[in-house]
């Protein structure tokens, strides 16, 4: 028999039975759909989260305290880093253009009857060109305020509208631990970063920060939460990096393992595309049961219809069709149903991730290969489970079909 020929029959018998076609489909196109939207979606994670770490600059570098040990089995990190590590890190580090250093606590914000928990930054006036943050209102931190410990405040965004509504924060005070702040300016809206939302966040002169809110402790000066360097070009940030660990290394006397770390955007991406791959193949392997479980349908389905047609097979048969006709033709039906449901499900998940990306920070992308091994892998779901059927669809006896239909 033609193929063509068999394509048309099968065709036609899908089309009269549209109902039970279409439950049949349902299965493929639920693990088709969830496949796709996955993978996009996974996509979409990543994008965004490379975007966020663009963001920091490609020739940024953070030393953290503690190793790596250190951070994987602690909770509370070791203060191990200080201004003047800092200090020395921006005037004896040669591939290193500007420096910058924080200290961050918790400390509940006032104005007037309204108040805030949020994080307390204490930094320099580096800050902004090496974090690439912007100042909307008034003014940022100065080499003055640090000297002088001057009691001023920078406030996030999202913290200023919180607590002074439509009124303009600058030349306003608030108080943090009893103490009175005038706010100075307010941040341009940059969104969270590192784990910590500066958006809702106070950043006041470090030396105000280690005297007047967190306290000094440490005998070598003041501690930091990290120190943020800036390489003067991406191609330097591999030697920034090993200057910088010598130089610590002889600054904190060390003979065996670090007590800090050093992290790159380069070792962020790396670290984000191993997790959020990790999490793309995950889901999509949970989707991709969904695919099976359509198969095991198509099959079912694929048997009862082989019940229902024993004398339309037995009266081929007996008209001199042949056992790989009947088996071609049961086959190109599972084939068509799973192609058709890998169609549609392909169609309803590119949706899903279109919507997915209209309402939320994820721009999921639509992958041309995950769409063409979805659709091959529905179609050869079909071809599997369809030959069990075909092939007893095949074998019937045409004398015994006659008789039993």
């Amino acid at each position: 028999m033609d193929i063509i020929e068999s394509v048309k029959m099968a065709a036609t018998t899908l089309v009269a039975n549209k109902l039970r076609s279409s439950l049949t489909m349902l299965g493929i196109i639920i693990g088709n759909a969830s496949v796709i939207a996955m993978i996009g979606i996974g996509e979409g994670a990543q994008k965004y989260i490379a975007k966020e770490l663009e963001s920091l600059g490609p020739n940024v570098l953070f030393v953290i305290p503690g190793n790596r040990e250190t951070q994987r089995t602690s909770l509370d990190l070791p203060r191990t880093l200080v201004l003047e590590d800092a200090k020395a890190i921006a005037s004896q580090v040669p591939s290193v253009e500007t420096v910058t250093a924080e200290s961050n606590s918790r400390q509940l914000v006032n104005y007037r009857n309204k108040n805030a928990n949020v994080n307390v930054i204490g930094t320099t006036p580096e800050f902004l060109p090496v974090r690439k943050f912007d100042v909307a209102r008034g003014r940022f931190l100065t080499e003055l305020d640090i000297k002088r410990s001057n009691l001023v405040a920078v406030l996030g965004a999202d913290l200023a509208n919180r607590l002074f509504n439509n009124v303009d924060p600058v030349g306003q005070q608030v108080r943090i631990k009893n103490v009175t702040f005038q706010v100075i300016g307010v941040m341009a809206a940059k969104g969270s970063n590192l784990g910590v939302d500066y958006d809702d966040a106070v950043l006041m002169p470090l030396t105000t920060q280690a005297n007047r809110i967190s306290g000094r402790t440490s005998p070598y000066g003041i501690e930091l939460t990290y120190i943020v360097a800036a390489a003067k070009s991406a191609d330097t940030v591999d030697a920034a990096e090993f200057q910088i660990t010598n130089l610590l290394r002889l600054r904190h006397k060390l003979s065996g393992e670090d007590d800090f770390t050093i992290r790159t955007q380069k070792d962020a991406m790396e670290t984000v595309g191993k997790i959020t791959g990790a999490l793309t193949i995950m889901l999509a392997a949970i989707a991709g049961i969904s695919l099976f479980v359509g198969g095991i349908g198509v099959m079912n389905i694929m048997l009862v219809s082989v019940t229902e047609r024993t004398q339309e097979i037995g009266l081929r048969k007996a008209i001199g069709a042949r056992e790989q006709d009947i088996l071609l033709q049961f086959m190109i039906e599972a084939v068509i149903l799973s192609a058709a449901g890998g169609i549609v499900g392909t169609l309803v998940g590119v949706g899903g991730i279109l919507l997915v990306g209209a309402f939320s920070p994820l721009q999921g992308g639509v992958s041309a290969t995950a769409i063409v091994m979805a659709v091959g892998v529905s179609g050869g779901i079909g071809l599997f489970f369809g030959v069990v059927p075909a092939r007893r669809a095949a074998k019937l006896d045409p004398i015994v079909a006659l008789r039993s239909a």
